[in-house]
């Protein structure tokens, strides 16, 4: 008897161990890399404590890199791997729009500073599970996150909170002004008076941490987002090239919209 318990025990173990195994299989975790598609002006990098190095075109940066721009400057990321999309034209209101990229994108205007901190995907078998926090540490970024699995995570940290963010095309500066074109982003923030607080930012809506006011999204804003977002994906539809001066991409967007 005692020896069928043992045989038995033995069993149940080796299942286990088997069942362990084959999730471990199932489940494998790449670090992902962040492309640079398109450099205006200068920009450096560096990982870590590593010393600054000059930014280039087609540059993979992995998590703990850090990105500055220059003056005048700006620099387009690619957020891991995906099929280049084709530009989609403006049609109708601005409320309808659908671009259809199927890459996170960021782009790092002037003057700024943004950390990866963490960039990285788990294929879990049945799906894939991506997990992303920057850390915007000066300045303004604008991008665009594609729809996600439940169990995935795209957030970006600023001094005053934390903006987790879903299926959204957004405009964020370092300050805390937090705009949003289509989604949502769900900040986690420290008001002027120290205190905790939430802030649900939806389609077509802008908030602004320093005042605490939620207010519908302006007219140049809703002009402007849409033409810089047909330029990220004008700008990863485009082949690779070697090298140029100079970059008019932003010249049809209103005055009123450029990055502060």
């Amino acid at each position: 008897m005692k020896r069928m318990q043992s045989l038995v025990s033995s069993l149940v173990a080796c299942g286990i161990a088997l069942a362990m195994v084959s999730t471990l299989a199932a489940e494998s975790v790449t670090q992902e890399s962040a492309k640079v598609e398109r450099i205006k002006g200068s920009a450096r990098y560096k990982v870590g404590n590593g010393a600054w190095q000059t930014l280039k075109r087609g540059d993979r940066l992995k998590a703990g890199a850090i990105v500055e721009t220059g003056a005048d400057s700006r620099v387009d990321l690619v957020m891991g791997v995906g099929e280049p999309p084709a530009p989609r034209p403006i049609v109708g209101e601005v409320q309808t729009y659908q671009p259809t990229a199927e890459q996170n994108m960021v782009r790092i205007w002037e003057n700024s500073r943004l950390a990866i901190d963490k960039f990285a995907s788990t294929t879990t078998g049945a799906d894939v599970v991506t997990d992303t926090k920057l850390d915007l540490q000066a300045g303004h970024i604008f991008g665009s996150v594609k729809k996600m699995t439940a169990a995935s995570k795209y957030e970006v940290k600023i001094p005053s909170g934390v903006a987790a963010i879903r299926g959204t095309i957004y405009d964020m500066s370092v300050e805390g002004v937090i705009k949003v074109l289509r989604g949502a982003i769900y900040l986690s923030f420290i008001d002027a008076a120290g205190n905790s607080k939430t802030q649900s930012i939806m389609s077509q809506q802008q908030f602004d941490v320093r005042t605490g006011v939620l207010q519908p999204l302006s007219n140049p804003d809703k002009e402007g987002m849409p033409k810089v977002m047909d330029q990220l994906l004008a700008v990863i539809s485009t082949p690779m090239a070697t090298s140029y001066s100079s970059d008019q991409t932003l010249q049809n967007v209103p005055s009123t919209y450029a990055p502060n």
